[in-house]
């Protein structure tokens, strides 16, 4: 199960700590979602979900100001005593010093953003959902082509990272070589990165290994990319069938999500940098409306009924 250190979260999110002496190295936090304490400030804890981070905003902020000291010490006591990573204060909102008592009492780091509310919850989710994504590793490149990411499998040897590198120097960019990281942050999105260890970084056989970042400037690399067609490459073969129309797309699957594949023939000449340029622009076209096979399948069965009308005539 993945799992973000509240240290990055602190970082990433610019938090500042309210309550420096408790040590948030351990803290981790382990959902994407986040709560806003409204009606667990009036007492309510039935399906409360402590393990999501919780914020405070102003609407929260302004109920828990009209309590009285004794629902103060009740609440605050109650709340805190659950088990939950920490609790931001937005737009620059201090809590009270009964928050902050029962805060430190209970191990509960207490954060502040001067993010207004709804800003900060779209931002840290969103975050959080790369994060903490279900992750798996596999062989290949990822190269966005024309904002297309564009995943290339096949077998160790085969000319993927050759291919890449004509594509970087054509203009696209490296997102990783030989090992991809792919996270599902949604039913339809598959996110593609770099493992630390190897980004930026290409291995070319009987060269070694290059930085495509230092080499060819920041312009040829990016941090992260959608995974949005799947090319695998294959030793060409007479024996095997290879699809030659394109009616109709076939798929791969990674963690549940359907990503459209395509096989590709390999023999000496073909430029694969420009097939996978072809490849990219074809799936946008298809995803605005216009799909070519379909555009020739069409003149097809006019052509066909014309004859045959010619015939009957």
């Amino acid at each position: 199960m993945a799992v973000v250190r509240l240290q990055e979260v602190i970082e990433k999110m610019n938090l500042e700590n309210l309550t420096p002496e408790i040590d948030v190295s351990r803290i981790k936090v382990r959902q994407p979602d986040i709560n806003r304490p409204a009606v667990q400030m009036t007492g309510y804890f039935e399906h409360f979900a402590p393990a999501r981070i919780q914020i405070i905003g102003l609407v929260e902020y302004s109920y828990m100001e009209q309590m009285s000291l004794g629902q103060k010490e009740e609440i605050y006591s109650r709340f805190l005593s659950l088990d939950m990573p920490c609790v931001v204060f937005c737009r620059e909102l201090e809590p009270d010093p009964t928050f902050v008592k029962y805060a430190v009492q209970n191990g509960v780091p207490l954060l502040m953003t001067k993010i207004a509310t709804s800003n900060f919850m779209a931002e840290v989710i969103r975050w959080l959902n790369v994060r903490l994504a279900p992750c798996i590793t596999i062989h290949g490149v990822l190269v966005d082509v024309y904002g297309v990411g564009v995943l290339i499998t096949g077998e160790s040897g085969i000319g993927k990272s050759e291919t890449a590198l004509e594509l970087i120097k054509r203009g696209h960019r490296l997102v990783s070589d030989d090992v991809v990281e792919i996270r599902k942050v949604s039913d339809e999105t598959l996110i593609g990165t770099a493992p630390e260890m190897t980004k930026h970084l290409i291995e070319l056989r009987g060269i070694g290994i290059i930085d495509v970042k230092t080499l060819f400037g920041v312009s040829s690399v990016r941090e992260s990319q959608s995974i949005d067609l799947v090319i695998e490459l294959e030793e060409w073969s007479k024996d095997k069938d290879f699809d030659r129309l394109g009616l109709e797309d076939h798929y791969i699957d990674y963690l549940g999500n359907q990503v459209v594949c395509h096989k590709i023939p390999i023999r000496p000449g073909r430029n694969l940098a420009m097939i996978c340029e072809a490849a990219a622009v074809n799936h946008r076209q298809k995803l605005m409306g216009y799909n070519a096979a379909q555009e020739l399948y069409k003149r097809v069965q006019q052509s066909i009924l014309q004859n045959r009308d010619e015939e009957e005539e």
